[in-house]
């Protein structure tokens, strides 16, 4: 059966959430990994694409912004921004991001094709702009409405997000995406266009 894997990037400390899906269901939900903990899941679950909530490179050298978040910012929602390298790995703000790189690089050793995700664009794209509302209870509202049997009723917000960049790697596989620069966000909603069989 396939499946797809979804991780919320964290800093240092906190590590990473890892959500694993099929085509119906959360089969796996997990935090608190490590870089090494994702790579064994990676081998051992063996998903279809990998999908992962963290800049895949930085801006180019003196530039504060990537080309894809400017759009992604322009056309679905805000986000933050990702400064060039020596910026990112000098400040402690963007520690989560490093930890996001060392990711990517140790995944390259994988077999599996990964993707940068960002979740609050692909809940923009499922369930609409947030529009006020506090991010836990449309993120909620949002995963309900993605009609995904097997995950608890009580989860944080990180592994919403973690869920939501497995079913974003889902429709990458099925065709159901668009890509902004390296971030790969669904397509906008709409009757004509399936989520998955």
């Amino acid at each position: 059966m396939q499946s797809w894997l979804g991780v919320d990037v964290g800093g240092e400390r906190k590590g990473f959430d890892a959500a694993l899906i099929d085509d119906h269901e959360l089969v796996l939900l997990r935090s608190r990994l490590t870089s090494q903990d994702v790579v064994d899941l990676v081998r051992s679950a063996r998903p279809a694409v990998v999908g992962v909530d963290s800049p895949r490179s930085c801006a180019s050298a003196g530039e504060s912004t990537r080309p894809g978040e400017r759009q992604l910012a322009r056309t679905i929602c805000r986000i933050r921004w990702t400064p060039d390298e020596t910026r990112v790995r000098a400040s402690p703000y963007y520690g989560w991001i490093v930890e996001g790189l060392a990711l990517y690089d140790a995944l390259a050793a994988c077999d599996v094709e990964v993707i940068e995700v960002f979740p609050t664009a692909s809940w923009t794209r499922w369930h609409g702009k947030r529009s006020g509302r506090r991010r836990p209870a449309w993120t909620t509202a949002a995963l309900a409405a993605l009609d995904l049997d097997g995950h608890p009723a009580r989860i944080n917000q990180d592994q919403r997000d973690a869920i939501a960049a497995a079913v974003t790697a889902r429709e990458y596989s099925y065709g159901l995406t668009e890509t902004m620069g390296e971030i790969v966000v669904p397509q906008p909603a709409s009757p004509s266009i399936p989520r998955g069989p």
